[in-house]
């Protein structure tokens, strides 16, 4: 176990590279093992999850060869088993085997997911969407068992706006009877790359981004190459933390588009934000603007921002309100940036950041994957050294964060924990 150390207070400059998107690449991967022959998947991020999803496939018998940043699935030999427990409670995107095996198989029986603890985040929705095609779904034990004598095309409607629910649809009717047709369905950019890996297989998907998506259901698919879309998340992460310490940052491959919600927010705030074809430059100022934000669905501002911004609003001169309407339980972290000195006061769904307050340096946990991003922001900025624990949470959404800052001129570095201090954790 290894904890994370950053000494703050070092200006940021030069140019730092976003890697594939997480929240792409999780949903591709199973979604690969509907194809009837080999399909490599580039520019995948070097995070723990695609480790885990990997070893996941490799446990139903398919074939998987993994390098730095491409990843060849070659599920001709894969059978229908069961993956009840182990490496699916570890990460929450292990739901879309559901819906690839359900396509495939016509059956499956997955374990509830695990992940980050951000509250309630109910499938209900995605088993709505599997029924409408024809599937019988029973919950067994802690595990999801799913059967169908066949798939057939469906018109369905989700009653919350949900990526999830979407994409497991989308997978489990591309190779159903018929046409089915999902309605008020999630417009995220994952959603699009999801389809054009299908339909570079040989699905018929239309209206990928828009609320309505159209699926005529084909008998085969077929094998291909895909390379992934920049990773949103990973780039408004560092163009927080360009916002918090930057002398002049670039963040490249990147598609500006997909970060508009956050550069109006970083621009009113009085953040000098440029942007190009494929790259955004940020540059701080020394005193920042309160600003009021509210996480939507996209286009609206991504609830996976809303607890690295919440960070950078302890610098903001004036009170901020930040409210999350998509995750109810996701200001954890608020705890840990009071221990930095952060003036916080959480009220149902919304936090009120009180600056403009100078943090410091303190021994802090991540309680999940954006929340970690949190801890790394308000590190940079804090007086002194700040140590982070449960490393892991951040290993499974950013890929080399060490490098990376390093190279942007932050002093951040890890060392293994104590016996001491892992006894301590795990007694927390």
């Amino acid at each position: 176990m290894d904890k994370l150390l950053i000494k703050g207070g070092q200006p940021l400059k030069g140019h730092v590279s976003v890697s594939g998107a997480k929240n792409s690449a999780v949903a591709l991967i199973p979604a690969a093992i509907m194809a009837d022959s080999a399909v490599t998947i580039d520019n995948l991020p070097a995070i723990s999850d695609i480790t885990i999803l990997a070893e996941l496939l490799e446990e139903a018998g398919a074939e998987t060869t993994l390098s730095e940043e491409s990843l060849t699935v070659n599920p001709e030999n894969m059978i229908s088993m069961p993956l009840p427990n182990g490496r699916v409670k570890k990460l929450r995107a292990s739901y879309y085997m559901m819906g690839a095996m359900l396509g495939k198989f016509k059956k499956a029986v997955i374990g509830l997911p695990g992940g980050c603890n951000l509250g309630p985040r109910p499938i209900d929705q995605h088993i709505k969407g599997f029924e409408a095609l024809g599937a019988k779904v029973t919950n067994e034990q802690g595990a999801i068992y799913l059967q169908a004598e066949k798939l057939t095309g469906a018109r369905i409607y989700l009653d919350v706006v949900s990526v999830g629910a979407t994409i497991n649809i989308m997978l489990a009717a591309v190779k159903a009877e018929g046409r089915t047709v999902i309605e008020n369905a999630a417009k995220e950019p994952e959603i699009i790359d999801v389809a054009t890996l299908l339909s570079n297989m040989g699905a018929k998907i239309k209206g990928a981004g828009t609320n309505m998506i159209r699926i005529d259901g084909v008998e085969e698919l077929h094998g291909c190459r895909h390379s992934i879309i920049p990773d949103r998340i990973e780039a408004g992460t560092y163009m927080i933390f360009a916002a918090a310490m930057g002398s002049g940052v670039t963040i490249d491959n990147i598609i500006p588009l997909h970060l508009e919600s956050l550069s109006s927010k970083l621009r009113e705030m009085g953040v000098t934000v440029e942007a190009g074809d494929d790259s955004i430059y940020i540059e701080s100022k020394k005193e920042l603007n309160p600003v009021d934000i509210k996480t939507l669905v996209y286009p609206g501002f991504a609830t996976d921002l809303q607890q690295p911004i919440t960070a950078l609003l302890t610098k903001a001169a004036g009170v901020s309100m930040v409210t999350d309407t998509i995750y109810n339980a996701r200001f954890k972290h608020t705890d840990e940036l009071r221990r930095m000195g952060a003036d916080i006061k959480v009220e149902g769904r919304s936090a009120l950041i009180n600056g403009k307050t100078k943090l410091q340096g303190a021994k802090v946990s991540a309680t999940d994957l954006r929340a970690g991003a949190a801890l790394v922001a308000a590190g940079l900025m804090a007086e002194g050294v700040t140590e982070i624990t449960n490393v892991s949470h951040i290993d499974r959404g950013y890929a080399n964060l060490e490098e990376k800052l390093t190279n942007l001129g932050a002093v951040i570095w890890r060392e293994k924990l104590s016996a001491a201090e892992k006894e301590e954790i795990e007694n927390s």
